[in-house]
C-alpha cells in the first residue's frame, strides 16, 4: 500500500515536470563563465526553447553551433531583435555593454532579463525604466493601450529560499539592528562596487527598505593616501545605514581571500537574532526572558538553543540542494520565463523599478 502510494507520487511529480512546456522562443546574449555555470544549466533543465546565442566573435559562434546544433549562433543582435518569434532575451555580457544592449532589447518590445549590473548609473536605470514603458507591445484588444514587456535584473539573492524565508519572518518582528559582512579577495577585473558590492547593498534594500547613509568610511589600500579618489577599484567600505525601521552596519571588502570568502548577515530583533550565512543556512536564536529587568540566563543558566530555519543538504544531490537553487538562480529564471509566458500574476522581485533604491544607494556612496 505504502509502496504504491510512493510510486504514484513519483509518477505524478515526473508528469507534472514533463507537462511544463513553453509556447515562445528565447535568445541569449553572451557566453561567459558565469552564464555557462549558473544560467545555461537552468535553461536546459527547464527546457526553455533557446533559438539564438549572440556573441561578439565569429570563431566562438562556430564553436557554439558545433557544440549546440539546435541553437543558431550569431554576432548580430539586430537579427535577434527583428525575429518576431523571439519573445524574451537573456543578457549576460560585459557589464559595460549591458546598458546599450538592454536599451536595444526594450526598444524592440521584447522582454528582457539583464544580468547585474543592468547599467552603470541611476540616470541610466531611469532611462531603461522609461524605455520599458515607452516601447510596450500594443494589446490586440486595444491598439491604443500598451502592455510593457517584462524586464528584470539578475540580482538572484532576492530569489534565494533562505532570503525569502527571512523576509517573511522579519515582517512579524520588531527590528533593532543588523550586521552584514561581504568579504572577498582582490577583484582586478572590474568595478567591485557594481560587480560585487551591488549584491549585499541590494539585499539590505530589499529586506529593510530605502536606506540613508548614517556613517561612511572608505579605505583604498591600492594607492597612496594622497592619490585616493574613491572611484571604484580595490577598496574596503564600512557603512552604517538608516532604514525606516532598523539601522545596520556593513563591511564590504576585497582585502580578504576568495578561498574563504564570507557573506553573512545577522539581524537582531526584540525576540531574538537571525543569522544568514552564504545563502546556505538561516538560523534563529531566541532571547532569554528577564525578571525585573535581570536576564533569567544569569540567574539560571540554560543551554542555548538554535532553530535551523533553512539549511542546504549537501548529502542528497537533488535540485533543491543544488547551489544554483539555493543561491536563487533557478527561481529567478523560472520567474522571468513564467512572466513572459503569462503564467503567473506574481510581481517580479527584481523589476527595473524595484532596484532603484539600490542604485540610489550606489550613487550616494560614489558621491561621498
Amino acid at each position: 500500500m505504502i509502496q504504491a502510494a510512493i510510486a504514484r507520487y513519483k509518477r505524478m511529480r515526473t508528469e507534472r515536470f514533463l507537462r511544463q512546456t513553453y509556447q515562445y522562443q528565447y535568445a541569449f546574449v553572451g557566453m561567459g563563465q558565469h552564464s555557462l555555470t549558473n544560467l545555461y544549466p537552468v535553461l536546459h533543465y527547464l527546457g526553455v526553447p533557446l533559438k539564438y546565442i549572440c556573441v561578439t566573435s565569429e570563431r566562438k559562434a562556430k564553436l557554439i553551433e558545433r557544440k549546440y546544433p539546435s541553437v543558431k549562433a550569431t554576432t548580430s543582435l539586430d537579427e535577434i531583435l527583428k525575429d518576431k518569434a523571439i519573445k524574451g532575451v537573456f543578457v549576460s555580457a560585459s557589464p559595460s555593454a549591458h546598458f546599450s544592449i538592454a536599451s536595444q532589447v526594450l526598444r524592440s518590445g521584447k522582454s528582457l532579463f539583464i544580468e547585474k549590473p543592468p547599467c552603470q548609473t541611476l540616470e541610466e536605470l531611469d532611462t531603461l525604466i522609461a524605455l520599458q514603458q515607452q516601447y510596450g507591445i500594443p494589446e490586440h484588444s486595444s491598439p491604443t493601450r500598451s502592455l510593457s514587456p517584462v524586464a528584470m535584473v539578475g540580482l538572484q539573492k532576492r530569489y534565494a529560499p533562505a532570503v525569502q524565508l527571512l523576509k517573511q519572518r522579519l515582517r512579524k518582528e520588531h527590528l533593532i539592528n543588523y550586521d552584514l559582512h561581504y568579504l572577498t579577495g582582490a577583484y582586478p577585473e572590474g568595478d567591485a562596487m557594481l560587480d560585487l558590492y551591488i549584491h549585499p547593498l541590494d539585499l539590505v534594500c530589499y529586506l529593510f527598505g530605502q536606506p540613508k547613509i548614517f556613517a561612511y568610511r572608505q579605505v583604498d589600500v591600492s594607492t597612496p593616501l594622497s592619490l585616493r579618489r574613491g572611484d571604484g577599484g580595490e577598496a574596503s567600505y564600512i557603512l552604517m545605514l538608516q532604514h525606516p525601521h532598523i539601522v545596520g552596519t556593513l563591511e564590504l571588502s576585497t582585502e580578504y581571500t576568495w578561498t574563504t570568502a564570507e557573506e553573512s548577515l545577522k539581524v537582531c530583533t526584540r525576540s531574538g537574532a537571525y543569522s544568514l550565512s552564504q545563502m546556505e543556512e538561516l538560523t534563529f536564536s531566541s532571547k532569554s526572558s528577564s525578571l525585573l529587568g535581570v536576564p533569567v540566563e544569569k540567574i539560571h543558566p540554560r543551554r542555548k538553543t538554535v532553530e535551523y530555519l533553512y539549511t542546504r543538504n549537501n548529502f542528497a544531490p537533488i535540485l533543491s540542494n543544488n547551489q544554483v537553487y539555493s543561491q536563487g538562480y533557478f527561481n529567478e529564471i523560472s520567474a522571468f520565463v513564467a512572466s513572459v509566458e503569462d503564467r503567473t500574476a506574481n510581481v517580479l522581485l527584481t523589476s527595473l523599478q524595484s532596484v532603484r533604491d539600490t542604485y540610489q544607494l550606489l550613487s550616494n556612496i560614489k558621491n561621498k
